[in-house]
């Protein structure tokens, strides 16, 4: 069975449309607020793919994506991109 990807289209500050794929999204009881992970699948200088994050509200007609106000949000998405990479590498070893 083939997950489907969930992919959706910004405009960037020049205007140009890009296409971004989300990695996951979660609530958080702590802050009372859902988030969004993703890519557009470019990367940096030491070939790390890019992710962003943003707040937005599930089940909205639109995907309005809102920035990420405090310090403390963003630990929380570090913290759980942490795991996700601990994850992903211990099922890799596993799998060696």
């Amino acid at each position: 069975m083939k997950e489907e990807q969930m992919k959706f289209k910004v405009i960037d500050e020049n205007g140009k449309e890009i296409e971004c794929e989300v990695l996951f999204t979660f609530d958080s009881d702590e802050t009372n607020k859902s988030y969004i992970v993703y890519t557009d699948e470019t990367t940096d200088e030491e070939g790390n793919t890019k992710v962003y994050a943003s707040t937005y509200t599930p089940n909205s007609e639109n995907l309005n994506l809102q920035p990420i106000e405090t310090d403390k949000e963003w630990k929380i998405i570090e913290t759980i991109l942490s795991e996700l990479q601990d994850e992903a590498r211990s099922s890799m070893e596993d799998s060696e």
